[in-house]
């Protein structure tokens, strides 16, 4: 074989090679869409029975030994602590709204997916929302349920008078 047939079977690999990557990010990109927007569905009804207080439902969304890593909280180590401390810090008291822009979905191949955000909490009796924080959230998909195994927020802060302010235009207004 001489070299220019070597050099055009190389080119034509490479192309061939570089063809095959584009069709599988394309297709992993198509995946990641409909995951990204399976765990936003999920996350707004997990937050949902949280903002409701429906603690039963809200208990369903975190595997038995979910890790709880709360920045200014600790640590809890199973879903019956959560539903606890969600009873005795949330219900009645406070509010919580993702930052839809913020989401950010990864997944793990053979496990599940990542959820990253923002959020931010607002008062129930004033309804006002002066606080926000980072969340992290581990979703496991086992045999079509999916349920979180780890949830990790921090950067706990006041938001600026210009978050505030930006956070209350609504959309189209």
């Amino acid at each position: 074989m001489g070299n220019r047939s070597f050099t055009a079977i190389a080119v034509l690999s490479a192309a061939a090679l570089s063809l095959s990557g584009t069709v599988a990010w394309a297709d992993e990109s198509a995946g990641d869409a409909k995951l990204k927007s399976t765990i936003a569905e999920l996350d707004g009804k997990v937050f949902d029975a949280y903002n409701r207080c429906d603690l039963d439902a809200f208990g369903e969304y975190f595997t038995p030994d979910v890790e709880f890593y709360h920045d200014q909280g600790g640590a809890s180590f199973d879903r019956a602590t959560v539903i606890a401390n969600t009873r005795k810090y949330i219900c009645g008291k406070v509010r919580r709204e993702l930052l839809p822009a913020s989401l950010k979905v990864y997944p793990i191949k053979g496990y599940g997916a990542i959820e990253e955000g923002e959020h931010r909490f607002c008062e129930i009796a004033s309804g006002r929302c002066e606080g926000g924080a980072k969340f992290l959230m581990v979703w496991a998909n086992q045999d079509g349920q999916w349920r979180m195994t780890r949830v990790i927020s921090y950067g706990h802060r006041a938001l600026s008078e210009a978050e505030k302010a930006e956070l209350s235009v609504k959309p189209g207004g």
